[in-house]
């Protein structure tokens, strides 16, 4: 191939490789010469009768529209923004699993009380506990903003995510949030009771919904732990729940409706706004969980409640 046609081809593989054309079918011949081909860093445009790709302008110029909307993990980094967390960290060759069973033997251990003056620079202060804590993302942005007004303690059956949030809690050098690998169904009750201060918000955002019936009894929120949640709350504190899962959501606010000394949020602040369903409109956290930016991303309805301790 002469120099100035072997030029127009690396350039046309570069323009291949943009976003516009990643939904593209790419012929054999064009596959295999990626792998033999320098791509230049500077591409030019061509047009499609130059690739010899079935399909109108019309089709084309629609796709490099969309391909410069953001997308929800662009949202989600816009959302968390102020944290300038590190996402090059390796947490090893293992997959991180976005389902697990609690049930299994491997997550039947309780969690280790920590040594609450080790991990908090004032161990007195109100508490506020995440259970399913995720990437822990949620936790730090508030930690950062009440960082002498409420400890933060975020609970994750996933260890993969619990490793990479002490990572970046280095990196923030925060002294009021820690994370715990724990199975909270079986370690909570045991964990707030031995923490010297007050219980003041529990927040269940998201968990995750086990469809099918014969695995409901996988979810994180059961009779035990409720019960627990309800008995180290101080009066005047709090349990948010979120969901995106209408039957998710119906679960939670079903088993929190039972207990006598929770109120929900509206029945004591008439300014709280609802839907008709009694949905709050709106997080009343001042900050979006991860799940909740990705799912308002796909247009899902996020249903949530806010009940407190009388």
């Amino acid at each position: 191939m002469a120099a100035a046609g072997r030029s127009e081809f690396r350039d046309l593989v570069q323009n291949l490789q943009e976003p516009e054309w990643s939904g593209l079918l790419w012929s054999g011949p064009v596959r295999l010469a990626l792998s033999f081909l320098a791509v230049p860093s500077s591409p030019r445009n061509y047009p499609l009768s130059f690739c010899h790709v079935s399909s109108s302008s019309a089709q084309v110029d629609q796709h490099q529209q969309e391909s410069h909307l953001p997308r929800s993990p662009d949202l989600v980094a816009l959302e968390y923004a102020d944290l300038n967390l590190s996402y090059d960290l390796d947490l090893g060759h293992v997959r991180i699993r976005q389902h697990v069973n609690p049930l299994s033997s491997s997550f039947s251990v309780p969690a280790q009380v920590p040594d609450w003056n080790q991990v908090f620079a004032d161990p007195m202060l109100p508490l506020m506990v995440d259970i399913g804590c995720g990437s822990g993302r949620f936790l730090m942005w508030l930690a950062k903003r009440n960082p002498k007004v409420r400890n933060y303690l975020g609970l994750e059956i996933r260890r993969k995510l619990v490793k990479r949030a002490e990572i970046w809690l280095k990196d923030l050098g925060l002294d009021n949030i820690h994370f715990l690998f724990a199975n909270a169904t079986i370690s909570f009750k045991q964990l707030v009771e031995a923490y010297p201060g007050p219980l003041q918000l529990v927040s269940i955002l998201c968990p995750d919904p086990h469809f099918k019936k014969r695995h409901h009894k996988r979810r994180v929120l059961q009779k035990p732990l409720v019960g627990a949640i309800v008995d180290n709350l101080v009066p005047g504190g709090q349990v948010f729940v979120q969901s995106d899962v209408l039957e998710m959501a119906l679960d939670m606010r079903d088993q929190f409706d039972e207990v006598d000394k929770l109120k929900h949020i509206d029945t004591l602040n008439p300014d709280i706004s609802c839907d008709g369903e009694g949905w709050l409109l709106s997080n009343p956290m001042g900050i979006r969980t991860e799940r909740e930016i990705h799912a308002e991303y796909e247009g899902a309805k996020i249903y949530r409640r806010l009940y407190q301790k009388q």
